[in-house]
């Protein structure tokens, strides 16, 4: 076998092209025959004993080729890729110069490589100062979050719907005079207020005393997720069943014994700050780091391949998916709803996938350059925390080397960061 390698006009690629022995190729037939021999029904032949040249005048001489291709050429392609220290980013194109029994078999295999990355300024970068600190508004909010989880929900029946109220209605929506799919429902309680339904929705039912039927007209967004319905104007057939309203708790020593372990409501409001600070300084941090990579980005300019993108691409929809998963949703029933085709999702992810290809490029070229490492302590404790957090044995852990290799590289990746940012210039003003 022979193997010319040559770079193409195109930056971050090279052509691959190979030639293999007609014996290797003839084999590569062979194998392919015997493997699928049981399949052919042949006249004159018990099922799949008849000899090759027979399959072979029945069906033509390429009957196997492809198969035979398949068979040989990818872990070929592999160890050339690897013994050239060859870094490809894409899948081969390729392309079949010739391919007949008993002649070399040629192909070309056109790759897209990693490209070389050379780093702009990551020292000495400007940063804003990033900091959110809580404020007693912020503790208050809280508060009335616990508040109203814990308050009573009662019946009223002396007075007419009021905001904040909750209200069980039945409804059914139509548009140009006939019912639309999903406006129908009975029994529906609505919190007047949430602004859960179509704008003027809720306002209209203000008022509304129990037993009542009212015809309420609204106007659907002209964003509105169905196109059907965008823009369109329409009557919501209404009854109201019942008022409901909530009761709140006092805020007092007695609430804070009730929804926590603090005896007194100062106590209680201090754990929430405390909380709740450090909350606002993971989200500080993680706003500086990705301010960091940003302004290092910036300095840095890479000729991406395109293949990098579509592979980061690949991997953002498969991160969709599984979030759609939690939802009991697939890709396809949320296109539909979305009224999206996968193109459209892909495009809109693009440009975000070119950044997250640059930044991490520009990261390894930072943990190259600077030498960072990872001990074995440092991998140790990340699966100890790992084994915690997901009730898994450590042991077990440990002897994932994928996992190990994986967490290795996320620390040397966050050990870039932190230098970006231990060497930036901070600006104090926010």
């Amino acid at each position: 076998m022979s193997t010319k390698i040559e770079k193409t006009e195109n930056k971050n690629e090279v052509k691959l092209e190979f030639t293999i022995e007609a014996k290797k190729f003839d084999e590569a037939i062979m194998k392919v025959y015997q493997k699928s021999a049981r399949y052919f029904n042949i006249p004159g032949f018990r099922k799949g004993k008849a000899p090759f040249n027979i399959v072979e005048r029945m069906y033509g001489d390429e009957i196997f080729y492809e198969d035979a291709f398949n068979e040989l050429v990818p872990s070929i392609y592999e160890k050339e890729i690897e013994d050239n220290k060859i870094e490809a980013v894409s899948k081969p194109e390729i392309n079949i110069v010739k391919m007949k029994k008993g002649e070399d078999l040629v192909f070309t295999a056109l790759v897209q490589t990693k490209p070389e990355v050379k780093l702009g300024k990551y020292k000495g970068i400007e940063l804003k100062k990033v900091e959110y600190p809580v404020t007693d508004e912020d503790v208050e909010h809280e508060l009335a979050h616990v508040q109203e989880h814990n308050a009573r929900i009662i019946t009223v029946e002396d007075r007419p719907v009021q905001d904040k109220d909750i209200a069980v209605i039945d409804f059914q929506g139509f548009v140009d005079g006939k019912a639309f799919e999903g406006g129908k429902a009975e029994k529906h309680e609505l919190e007047i207020g949430s602004k859960t339904f179509i704008p003027g929705f809720e306002d209209q039912v203000i008022g509304m005393k129990v037993g009542e039927e009212k015809d309420i007209n609204v106007k659907f967004p002209e964003d509105y997720f169905s196109k059907d319905l965008a823009g369109k104007d329409a009557t919501f057939k209404v009854k109201l069943h019942e008022i409901k309203e909530k009761q709140l708790p006092a805020l007092d020593d007695e609430f804070a014994k009730d929804v926590s372990e603090f005896d007194t409501l100062k106590d209680y409001k201090t754990s929430i700050k405390e909380k709740k600070q450090a909350q606002n300084d993971d989200k500080a941090k993680h706003e500086t780091e990705n301010l960091a990579i940003e302004a290092v980005s910036n300095e840095t300019k890479i000729d991406i391949p395109s293949g990098m993108i579509e592979t980061e691409i690949d991997a953002m929809i498969r991160d969709l998916e599984q979030q759609l998963s939690y939802q009991g949703i697939n890709l396809d029933q949320y296109l539909k709803i979305m009224n999206k085709t996968r193109k459209e999702i892909e495009e809109n992810y693009k440009e975000q996938a070119e950044k997250n290809v640059k930044s991490r490029l520009i990261l390894e070229a930072i943990i190259k350059e600077e030498k960072i490492e990872s001990t074995d302590e440092e991998i140790n404790a990340k699966i100890k925390e790992m084994a915690t957090n997901y009730g898994r044995k450590e042991e077990e852990l440990s002897k994932n080397e994928a996992l190990k290799e994986y967490i290795a590289n996320n620390i040397k990746t966050e050990k870039a960061i932190e230098l970006i940012i231990k060497n930036a210039k901070i600006n104090q003003e926010s």
